[in-house]
């Protein structure tokens, strides 16, 4: 039935959707070496309004262990480096009055294991958004019963969603698996 399959594609989009931003989250988690990616949600006030970092600045990594920043307008230059001290990320940048370059120490056990936890909870969440869509089909698969859509027709496409949910969820321990090795890496 249409309606079905309809629902069924919503619900792999969806998915689609959740592992999608699991990437984008554990990008922000750094493995040791510098990635423009570590700044992303970091936001300075510009002309009265919160702007992200990439709007208004070109972030850069000269090598494995620096991230340069130069603003697109040189009076900014100032926001941005007091964004980036006042900021949890645990950078100190230093300002040239051009660039301001910002030096990403090794990371010791401690915070590796730190981030590995991160990446923990990352994982979690997606998992649990990809739960909640599963449920959310299923829910919509089995109101289609009471528009008269046989029982066993909604019961096999609730296998199907079960099946979908699974291989999701294989992948985003995949994508668990990488990360924790980048993470762990010396």
């Amino acid at each position: 039935m249409e309606e079905i399959e309809l629902y069924l594609d919503d619900a792999k989009d969806t998915m689609d959707g959740a592992i999608k931003h699991l990437i984008i989250e554990l990008g922000k988690i750094r493995a040791g070496k510098a990635s423009p990616q570590m700044l992303e949600g970091l936001q300075i006030e510009y002309y009265g309004s919160m702007t992200p970092i990439q709007n208004v600045a070109t972030i850069n990594t000269p090598d494995a262990r620096t991230l340069a920043i130069k603003p697109f307008e040189k009076k900014i230059i100032n926001d941005i480096e007091k964004a980036i001290r006042n900021s949890n990320l645990g950078f100190s940048p230093s300002n040239d009055g051009e660039f301001i370059r910002i030096s990403v120490p090794p990371l010791n056990e401690e915070r590796r294991r730190e981030l590995v936890k991160r990446a923990k909870n990352e994982i979690e969440t997606a998992k649990i958004n990809v739960r909640n869509i599963r449920q959310d089909a299923n829910n919509s698969l089995r109101k289609l019963t009471k528009e008269g859509v046989s029982e066993d027709l909604v019961k096999s496409s609730e296998e199907r969603v079960q099946k979908l949910t699974d291989s999701f969820v294989a992948k985003i321990e995949q994508i668990f698996s990488v990360k924790e090795k980048e993470i762990m890496e010396v």
